[in-house]
Parts: structure tokens; C-alpha cells; sequence
């Protein structure tokens, strides 16, 4: 009985390791990608703002569709 609670309290499942693991990848490639868009999203503004006033931009209208209420 000993062996069995031991078991059941405090020994290591495999697939709950691998499960660990396998989130953990998943966590560390996801931060990556962030700072990749972040970057991004950095030189995507820095070029806008270097770019305002140029006459190409001018006649640019962009049109924003209004966000859609969530569905509750």
C-alpha cells in the first residue's frame, strides 16, 4: 500500500514530464515570437514616422472597419 500511495503522490508520471516539457518549448517559442514582432512592429513605426508628409502616403486613406461586438 505504501508503494501505491507513493506512486499516486509523488512519483514522476512520464507523460506528465513530457507534457511539461513539451509546454515549455511551446512558452519559449512564443516569447520568441514576440520579440520578433515587437521588432517588427518597432521598425514598422519608425518607418511611418520617418515617412510622414511624403506625398505617396498623402492620398493613402485607409479605412477601419469598427470592431465587432464579442459574443456572449
Amino acid at each position: 500500500m505504501a508503494k501505491a500511495l507513493l506512486g499516486y503522490v509523488g512519483g514522476s508520471d512520464p507523460r506528465l514530464l513530457a507534457e511539461m516539457r513539451r509546454l515549455q518549448q511551446r512558452v519559449q517559442d512564443l516569447e520568441s515570437e514576440l520579440v520578433r514582432i515587437q521588432s517588427e512592429k518597432d521598425a514598422l513605426s519608425a518607418a511611418v514616422a520617418s515617412h510622414r508628409g511624403d506625398s505617396l502616403l498623402e492620398g493613402i486613406d485607409i479605412d477601419v472597419p469598427q470592431a465587432e461586438p464579442a459574443l456572449t
